[in-house]
């Protein structure tokens, strides 16, 4: 009898073990949206900016967008693109979000659209999880995962970009 207890009580910690921890990145479906590839890159000590990247991808018939973000790890959080202007590299906030077509997909990655999270309030350190949260004009509030990946790798092409193949 003892020891059908003491499997029962290990078996509820071990439950409790299991949920309590970080959630690990996942690839969100709601509703019409499908939101992956959820990342950012490790930072190095004291740095008070880090970026995040990731893919939206709208099968619905209607255009949605996102205009904001959250994270509990930063102070502020903008959305940014990079665009070169007279062989000038120059990153702006961008004012009003970012359009998600309808039946069509977005990518936030390195060099063109991204998540600014500044104002860090700690590290982010290769191999966590991290909760953000993303701001839908029309679907609302959708949490996410980041995972964070080392600060030197080289960012995923997916099929669909507009990278010059050699």
């Amino acid at each position: 009898m003892a020891i059908q207890q003491s499997k029962g009580v290990l078996l509820a910690l071990g439950l409790i073990v299991l949920t309590a921890g970080p959630t690990l990145p996942q690839d969100i479906t709601v509703s019409d949206l499908m939101i992956y590839d959820v990342r950012a890159r490790a930072t190095p000590p004291k740095a008070p900016v880090a970026g995040g990247y990731l893919t939206i991808m709208n099968t619905g018939p209607v255009m949605d967008r996102l205009i904001g973000v959250s994270a509990p790890f930063a102070g502020k959080t903008e959305i940014h693109e990079i665009k070169i202007k007279d062989n000038v590299m120059q990153m702006r906030r961008v004012d009003g979000g970012v359009e998600i077509p309808a039946n069509g997909s977005v990518q936030l990655k390195p060099g063109g659209l991204h998540i600014m999270f500044m104002q860090l309030k700690e590290q982010l350190v290769h191999g966590e999880h991290r909760p953000i949260t993303l701001v839908f004009e029309q679907h609302g509030n959708i949490e996410v995962v980041i995972s964070v990946e080392d600060i030197g790798k080289q960012p995923k092409h997916s099929s669909n970009e507009d990278t010059p193949k050699s």
